[in-house]
Formats: structure tokens, sequence, C-alpha cells
């Protein structure tokens, strides 16, 4: 086995609209979901026995990667590996990290097998680590239904740039989906998507968001960005922006006002995300 480097894209809901929870209590969801050039690292190495190894002191014994490992196993022979794992998508932030590296992991395990299996293989692997993973497999720009599994590939779009702002406070999701739960909502029909992205991003999570994160949408418009957004259940916020150039300076002005840990990062297309 050779050793390889791998990146991990993060990604942002342009829209989120949450229904109502069933029997079971999952929520179904309508999402358009954005890959964008924000990256963790994974490197893989033959190894004796499995090893995971992150940068991140807070990752759980049993995380993404040792369970999308372990069911991949069920199918692909595959041997130890020593994972090392560089974090730069922050936890708790709406953003995918844990979801992307799995599906990184399923990737590299389908084109590391020597006979084929087949694709559906994979697909329920990724359905199974968790809801995001699937997006990770497709990649671009995708529409989410169901319980965010059922994804239609959308055509890229002309690149945007991204400022994104990780207040210094966490949401968890579990948290967030019982508070929204407790709130009155309509459950919000697909936008327009042949309208410019900044007149339809939504997000249902915005009602129950830490105050913070209204404070830094805020605070991105009107440091010059054309929209702003909370991603997935919080609490990233996301900056929309025409340039690079424009993207830059509205960095510039989040770090000035110390809104939290500021990135830039365009949006991806589909080849650049699974390449």
């Amino acid at each position: 086995m050779t050793p390889v480097v791998l990146r991990s894209p993060a990604k942002v809901n342009l829209f989120l609209s949450v229904g109502p929870p069933d029997a079971a209590g999952y929520h179904p969801l309508r999402s358009i979901m954005q890959a964008i050039g924000l990256f963790d690292e994974i490197r893989i190495d033959p190894a004796a026995q499995d090893a995971l190894e992150c940068n991140w002191p807070g990752l759980p014994g049993e995380n993404t990667l040792t369970k999308a490992l372990r069911l991949i196993r069920e199918q692909v022979p595959l041997p130890p590996v020593h994972i090392r794992l560089t974090k730069a998508i922050p936890a708790e932030s709406g953003l995918g990290g844990g979801s992307a590296n799995a599906a990184t992991l399923i990737r590299w395990a389908k084109s590391a097998v020597a006979h084929r299996i087949d694709d559906d293989f994979f697909f329920d692997v990724a359905r199974a680590v968790g809801a995001d993973v699937p997006f990770f497999l497709v990649g671009g720009r995708a529409r989410a239904e169901g319980y965010g599994e059922r994804l239609t590939p959308l055509p890229d779009a002309d690149p945007a740039w991204l400022v994104i702002v990780r207040p210094e406070v966490g949401v968890s999701t579990g948290a967030a989906y019982r508070e929204l739960d407790a709130a009155l909502r309509e459950w919000r029909d697909w936008p327009d998507l042949s309208a410019p992205v900044p007149t339809w991003l939504y997000n249902d999570f915005e009602r129950v968001a830490p105050c913070l994160c209204g404070e830094v949408a805020e605070r991105l418009q009107l440091a010059g960005a054309e929209g702003a957004l909370l991603s997935g259940s919080g609490s990233a916020v996301f900056g929309w922006c025409g340039s690079q150039d424009q993207a830059e300076a509205v960095a510039q002005r989040a770090r000035a006002e110390r809104l939290g840990q500021v990135w830039v990062a365009p949006t991806l297309s589909r080849e650049e995300s699974l390449a």
C-alpha cells in the first residue's frame, strides 16, 4: 500500500429548511449544499495495526473515521492503516468537517480496492456514518432531500468567495434540533435557483442559533458581504462575496472587529471538490 495525503473540503448550506420530525424523531430536510475550499488533511500510511492521530485534542475515540473504516471493512479487505488527521475545519461549526473526513476515507478505499465493488455499498456506508457524508461523495453544489441522503447534483455555478467566521461559541446539533422543534415555523419550499444566491440564502437554524451568530452575520454584511448566513446548525457564519478582493476586505474587517476565527475560501466546482 502506498502512503497517500488527501484533502477533505468543508461545506456550507446555502439553503436549509427543516421539516417536522417523523415518528422515529428524524427530520426531513430541504437543503442546497456547496463545497468550499477550506480543507482538513488526511495522511494514510501502511501500519502494523490501526492507529489514528489528530492535531485536535477533542477528537473522540469513536468518530466518523473509525466508524467509516469499520463499515468499509465489511466488504473491502483493507490492511491496517495509520491515519494522521490535520484539522483546519473547526468542530461544532456546521461546516461538515467530520462528514468530509469520512467521505474522503470512503473515496480512498473505493480507489484502493483491487476488485470491483458496487458504488451502492459505498453510499450505504456514507449514509450509515452520517447524514452529510453522502454529499461529500457528490461534491460541488447539490440539492439534498429526505434526511440528507437523497442528492441531486446541481450544475457548477460561477465561482464565488466566502468569508467564514467561527465565533467563540459552539453549537450542539442535537440541542439545536430540540430548540427548533419547540419553535413554530413553516417548512419552507425550495428557492428559485435562477435568482442570485444572496437573494435566497436561508437557514431555519438561525431561529435558535446563539445571538452572537446573528451579530456576526450582521457585521459581515455591514463590512461589505452581499449576504450572510449560518451554516448547518452553526456556529459558523459565512459572508457571500463576488470576488476574492471583496472577500479579503470583508475578512480584514472581521478580524479587526475580533468576530472569531476567520477564513477566506472559494466555492468549489464538483471536479475541484472531488480532486
